[in-house]
């Protein structure tokens, strides 16, 4: 069973998605949506020249890591255009008559956000794209010789696709897309902005150092920023309150063992793993996943994106490997492989 993590891009049951506090956490417009620099200006220009039309938005396609802020985005743009916003998920729609049932209550130009949109059932797709294209249903009523195809006028409207896997989306689908916005992790000037913000919503008194170590731990996105913001909230509140600095902030995280870099227990359990039991790598995923007792999918999917992203993991032919980087965070001697001692001799 995958461990629950502090520091998990994607949403957790402590979240509390939904609730006054988390939704007040959200920002509302463009101008308030801090990062993101070049998609909120682009947005600003589509949706500016859409409202001066009179026209629904043309749809858009946000991709990108979970966490980095898709659905906030996909609410902002139904909040400047004026318009109703009704949200739903690829996995949800099991058949086409619950498309059609979403399609046909959407009032004039408003939004509809699919989430993980690349897991939509294939049939499903097929629905979708007259009513992306045209705004029309195709639908086939019963079955066999007394079948027949029912064709049905909907609004215009806008469709928000949000996924973390673009590459799995299908050509047809991905073309009908006419905005696709790709979002990058956080810098940490961004994110200590955004967790000053989330402070101030929140009643804590955060100083801007505090904010800074909370920013640094974040993993450049902001779901695990409001999320690590929360606990240290509730690790000062119990040891007295006061400003929350560096100090306390490190603290709080270092009890929740997140480091400096924003790794946690299982980082570095998967990094030590390879490290002293494989003498650095070259290891496979399969072996790994033996070794430490965790599904592929989890360690695939879940635990070396960042690590790759941070450089203190290779990924290579013949299998995973540490870095120099990843060894030096660990505080471990770099071991020279037999490759590299080759190499050396050669050049000798």
């Amino acid at each position: 069973m995958e461990e629950a993590r502090i520091i998990d891009t994607k949403p957790i049951s402590g979240d509390a998605i939904g609730t006054e506090e988390s939704l007040s956490l959200r920002p509302l417009s463009l101008d308030d949506f801090i990062g993101q620099k070049l998609v909120c200006e682009n947005l600003s220009v589509f949706i500016g020249a859409a409202k001066q039309r009179g026209e629904a938005l043309d749809h858009v396609l946000l991709f990108g890591p979970p966490g980095l802020g898709k659905t906030t985005l996909a609410q902002i743009v139904s909040h400047e255009l004026g318009v109703g916003f009704r949200a739903t998920s690829g996995p949800m729609i099991s058949k086409a008559g619950d498309l059609a049932a979403i399609l046909t209550n959407l009032e004039r130009n408003d939004v509809l956000f699919i989430d993980e949109i690349h897991r939509l059932n294939p049939a499903i797709e097929e629905v979708l794209y007259s009513a992306m294209e045209d705004f029309q249903l195709d639908l086939i009523i019963g079955e066999g010789p007394s079948a027949r195809t029912v064709k049905i006028d909907l609004q215009p409207f806008t469709l928000v696709g949000a996924t973390t896997r673009s590459g799995l989306l299908t050509t047809p689908l991905r073309e009908r897309f006419g905005i696709p916005l790709r979002l990058e992790f956080y810098k940490p000037e961004d994110l200590e902005k955004i967790v000053l913000r989330g402070a101030g919503i929140l009643g804590i008194d955060l100083s801007r150092d505090g904010a800074n170590e909370v920013a640094r731990r974040s993993r450049g996105t902001p779901r695990v920023a409001g999320r690590l913001l929360k606990r240290v909230r509730d690790f000062a509140l119990m040891s007295g309150g006061g400003t929350v600095d560096r100090a306390k902030a490190d603290g709080a995280l270092s009890r929740l063992e997140v480091d400096s870099m924003g790794l946690d227990s299982m980082d570095r359990r998967y990094l030590m793993c390879i490290a002293q039991h494989y003498g650095g790598g070259p290891v496979g995923a399969e072996t790994l996943s033996a070794a430490l007792s965790e599904e592929r999918d989890t360690i695939e999917d879940v635990i070396e994106p960042y690590l790759l992203q941070l450089g203190f993991l290779q990924r290579t032919p013949r299998g995973r490997m540490i870095s120099e980087t990843g060894y030096r965070h660990l505080g471990l001697t770099p071991k020279i492989r037999a490759e590299q001692f080759n190499l050396l001799s050669d050049n000798e």
